[in-house]
C-alpha cells in the first residue's frame, strides 16, 4: 500500500491555531486507508528554522513514504496554492517560534539555488478545483519557514525522484482573519488536501495546461 507523509505546522505569529495543522489533523481523523488505497502518516512541525527540518527528516526515515506533502498556512491568500519551486534562501520577515530571524542565508549551504516539486502540481490543482475549492499553481513559497521546509524536503529526496513530494499553502481559517479577509473553512481545506493526495497517488503524469503568469 502507498505510504503518504502529510505534515502541518503549529501555531505562530500570535495565532492560537495554524490552519495547516488543523486541516492535516482533520484529514487524518477521517482517512480510510482501505478506501483511499494509501496509509496516511501525519506529523506536526514547529515553525522553527532549526527544528522543522529535523522533525521532517526524522519522519522521512521513520515512514519511508512514497508521497510527501508538507502543508503550511498562508495569511492573505484566498486559494489553496500548489507550490512549484523551493528556493535556497532564508529572509525572515518575522522571528520564528524560537526567536530566530535569519536574513539572506541559504537553507542548505552549498546546495543548488532551487529545487522543483515532484508532485503533479497542475493535476493537483485541477483535483482541488473539482471538489469546489479555489486553487492555483504558486511560483513562490516565500522565504520563511514554509519555503525552508520545502527546500529541505526536496533536497533530502533529490537522489530518489520516484518519491513524489511538494508543498501546499492553505488559507487561514475565517476566525483567524478580519471580517471580509481571505480565509477558508477547515472542512473545505480538508477536502482540498484529500483531493491533492488522491491526485498525487494516482496521476500517471502531470497535466499539460498553462498555469503561467505575466508578472
Amino acid at each position: 500500500m502507498t505510504r503518504v507523509l502529510l505534515t502541518g505546522f503549529g501555531a505562530f505569529e500570535g495565532q492560537s491555531v495554524n490552519a495547516s495543522w488543523r486541516a492535516v489533523h482533520g484529514l487524518a481523523e477521517s482517512w480510510d486507508a482501505v478506501a483511499e488505497g494509501a496509509e496516511l502518516h501525519v506529523r506536526e512541525l514547529p515553525v522553527s528554522f532549526r527544528r522543522a527540518p529535523t522533525v521532517l527528516e526524522a519522519a522521512l526515515v521513520d515512514v519511508r513514504p512514497d508521497v510527501v506533502v508538507c502543508v503550511g498556512e498562508a495569511g492573505g491568500r484566498g486559494a489553496v496554492g500548489l507550490e512549484r519551486v523551493a528556493v535556497n534562501l532564508v529572509d525572515a520577515r518575522i522571528a520564528d517560534v524560537d526567536g530566530a530571524a535569519p536574513v539572506d542565508v541559504p537553507v542548505v549551504p552549498g546546495a543548488p539555488a532551487a529545487h522543483w516539486a515532484t508532485l503533479p502540481v497542475k493535476d493537483c490543482v485541477a483535483a482541488v478545483r473539482a471538489v469546489g475549492v479555489p486553487a492555483e499553481v504558486s511560483l513562490s513559497a516565500g522565504t520563511y519557514v514554509c519555503n525552508a521546509t520545502f527546500f529541505t524536503l526536496m533536497h533530502a529526496l533529490r537522489s530518489d525522484p520516484s518519491i513524489r513530494a511538494g508543498f501546499v499553502h492553505v488559507p487561514r481559517t475565517p476566525e483567524q482573519v478580519p471580517p471580509g479577509g481571505p480565509g477558508l473553512e477547515t472542512r473545505l481545506t480538508v477536502d482540498a488536501l484529500r483531493a491533492v493526495l488522491r491526485a498525487a497517488t494516482t496521476a500517471v503524469q502531470d497535466l499539460r495546461v498553462s498555469a503561467g503568469t505575466l508578472s
